[in-house]
């Protein structure tokens, strides 16, 4: 039976501007506490390294490489990781409209024999705060991009 790791958090920006942040794959490493590093692009069908904190271990990362599922401007992404029999993981960042920003739903469904033996407190307690951090520096970074002014803009003021 698989698991699913679910988290939701609000960002009083775009969905579009948020969808452009997830899908930068190259600056994961500069804000991403959760997959700290991607090599590739966010289209159907592509292949991304990825490194990536594994929760149920702390300190431990895990290297794979993903297929990406969805990418959707200012709507989804999505990428499956795959290990045959031991482990599926889709992780999916959903986007939806809300008041002048995006409600953000952030997941995964885990399965196979890997998943099989974690509990569900186990999820709560080691998957959902390092899901929820992610959503945090998500939210951080957006702020910290909003709030750069340009230097060429400051020279002529």
């Amino acid at each position: 039976m698989p698991k699913r790791v679910l988290t939701s958090a609000y960002l009083p920006h775009a969905p579009e501007r948020v969808w452009d942040v997830l899908a930068d794959f190259a600056r994961y490493a500069e804000w991403n506490p959760l997959n700290l590093e991607a090599d590739g692009e966010a289209r159907p069908g592509a292949r991304v390294r990825m490194r990536f904190l594994n929760p149920a271990k702390p300190n431990a990362t895990v290297r794979q490489t993903v297929t990406i599922t969805r990418a959707a401007r200012g709507r989804a992404l999505a990428w499956r990781g795959h290990v045959p029999l031991l482990f599926t993981g889709d992780h999916l960042f959903d986007l939806r409209p809300e008041a002048s920003g995006t409600r953000l739903t952030h997941s995964e469904t885990l399965s196979g024999l890997i998943p099989w033996c974690l509990s569900e407190d186990q999820i709560e307690r080691q998957f959902v705060p390092a899901y929820e951090a992610c959503n945090r520096a998500l939210a951080e970074r957006l702020n910290a991009m909003e709030n750069v002014f340009p230097l060429r803009l400051a020279a002529t003021r």
